[in-house]
């Protein structure tokens, strides 16, 4: 169906799955809590909403929002339903289709769980919106990596405190070290002992020697994210003007319509840090799973997505994550348009052998670890060499503690950060 959009919500109720289903059509195109003169069967047929199918997904004694929100006792039916929108009635904004097909949503009556699971989307929506401008190509083609193995990453940490100056000399650390990339901390924007101008005339020319003296640019991601769009272009063009080839941004912060700004204009490659994204999912029967948020910022534009790893140190199980990079590694419209995976949160390079497992022997991402290479005991730049030796194990089938037999760096990080985590 090229001229419907199609949402599959994940309903929970005390009374009919399928009944608040047909509310959301109703409720979210044409209708409202009463009749209308004007809601007529032809405009219905032209622009309504229509239930495709349901799902039965049993029953729960326990309300997905918890007992003092459920508007009547259990127990509680849950189900899935696809609800398809014309594209004539919605068009291609992604505003409108927030605003119509996703939030408004939420404050229907009735529920005692709403999750939007899935969204299908016609081509036009890729025909609308530019989508990667570097994706996974071009973030390999510019690091200079080979496709054998991932892009491997660190974070500038303390992510708050350091002066430019002191930034400048642990990457220049990292850059000998052979680090493929690194990125300022999301916290770290433009505060007055490190303000973004400053801190790129401190950190570039580092780049740029190291790169004149072997060949290999280091892609330093620096944070250009503000509440002014102009005033975040303005960051960019510092960044671009040094021969920087990358940023940070805050995509939750700044908005979809601040992102498209940017992606319309932008010359750098665009790391998406998702903070917040946690706000919108974490609870299970509220909010919306990661292959619909990262469907609307993958056609923004984002180059890099943030989606934690195995043993994070955050709340997410490893199920998620490897839901998170199943569904960015499916083409939207066309193969380039996949943003680069970044595994990260509590990263160190124990959980190589994992992370190769749960990507299926694919290494087409990017592996950020920040704590894990800073707090090295060797310090930065053996954190690197630690990393990198774990993946070389883990691609060699080696056990890492084998092959920190003969590798130092290997051998302290095991013993700092270790032991590696269980399969997924």
């Amino acid at each position: 169906m090229s001229d419907t959009i199609v949402v599959t919500y994940r309903i929970e109720t005390a009374g009919s799955v399928a009944a608040l289903a047909e509310t959301i059509a109703s409720d979210q195109s044409t209708g409202t809590f009463v009749a209308l003169p004007g809601e007529t069967p032809a405009l219905k047929a032209r622009v309504g909403a229509r239930v495709l199918a349901v799902r039965d997904l049993g029953t729960t004694e326990e309300a997905g929002f918890g007992a003092e929100a459920a508007p009547a006792p259990g127990p509680y039916r849950r189900g899935e339903a696809d609800i398809a929108f014309p594209l004539e009635a919605v068009g291609v904004d992604l505003a409108a289709l927030l605003t119509i097909c996703i939030n408004g949503v939420y404050a229907i009556k009735g529920f005692t769980g709403i999750r939007v699971v899935g969204l299908s989307l016609p081509a036009a929506f890729s025909e609308r919106y530019p989508g990667p401008q570097f994706g996974i190509d071009g973030s390999f083609a510019l690091t200079g990596v080979g496709r054998g193995r991932p892009i491997i990453g660190t974070i500038v940490k303390p992510a708050l405190g350091l002066y430019p100056h002191e930034s400048a000399a642990m990457i220049r650390d990292l850059a000998e070290a052979g680090v493929d990339f690194v990125k300022d901390d999301e916290k770290l924007m433009g505060p007055a002992y490190s303000s973004l101008k400053d801190r790129v005339h401190a950190v570039m020319p580092v780049i740029r020697d190291h790169e004149q003296r072997t060949g290999k640019k280091v892609m330093m991601a620096f944070g250009i994210t503000a509440t002014d769009p102009d005033e975040m272009l303005r960051n960019h063009d510092i960044v671009l003007a040094a021969g920087g080839n990358a940023a940070v941004v805050n995509i939750n912060s700044i908005g979809p319509g601040a992102m498209l700004f940017l992606r319309k204009r932008s010359g750098l490659v665009l790391h998406a840090h998702r903070n917040g994204w946690d706000i919108l999912t974490r609870h299970p029967a509220l909010g919306l799973d990661f292959a619909v948020y990262e469907t609307l910022w993958r056609l923004l534009g984002v180059d890099q997505f943030q989606i934690n790893g195995i043993a994070a140190k955050y709340w997410e199980p490893d199920a998620s994550f490897v839901r998170s990079y199943e569904a960015l590694r499916k083409p939207l419209a066309r193969a380039t348009d996949r943003p680069l995976p970044v595994v990260c949160s509590g990263q160190w390079g124990g959980q190589a052998p994992e992370t190769l497992q749960a990507t299926q022997g694919s290494t087409d991402f990017l592996y950020l670890c920040g704590g894990g290479v800073v707090s090295h005991p060797g310090g930065p730049a053996a954190g690197v060499k630690a990393v990198g030796q774990a993946w070389d194990a883990a691609k060699a089938g080696v056990p890492l503690d084998v092959h920190a037999r003969d590798h130092p760096e290997l051998a302290a990080s095991l013993a700092k950060f270790g032991p590696a985590p269980s399969a997924p």
